[in-house]
């Protein structure tokens, strides 16, 4: 499997403190693409800037991140914080 065909799932904070969970062969670029606020921004992330990168978890398959994301979209607010702060402490 190349790196180019890793997917990862991350979350980003939104301006009101809302998170938004996501899937991407390419984070940072996807990020970018989110915080333009053009048409490849998700319609849910449009006019809730400033967007910050606060999870990244490199899964494997587009399926096996689909997989997380659903996971982690279904855990509560509680959940995700931990999630996140576990997260950084690791890193």
């Amino acid at each position: 499997m190349t790196s180019e065909s890793l997917w990862s799932v991350y979350l980003i904070r939104c301006g009101d403190d809302s998170l938004y969970c996501g899937i991407s062969n390419d984070v940072l670029r996807r990020l970018t693409e989110h915080r333009s606020q053009g048409p490849k921004c998700a319609k849910y992330l449009r006019g809730r800037n400033p967007l910050n990168l606060v999870y990244e978890k490199v899964v494997g398959t587009r399926s096996e991140a689909s997989s997380e994301e659903y996971r982690i979209k279904n855990l509560s607010r509680k959940s995700k914080e931990f999630l996140i702060a576990e997260n950084y402490l690791s890193r």
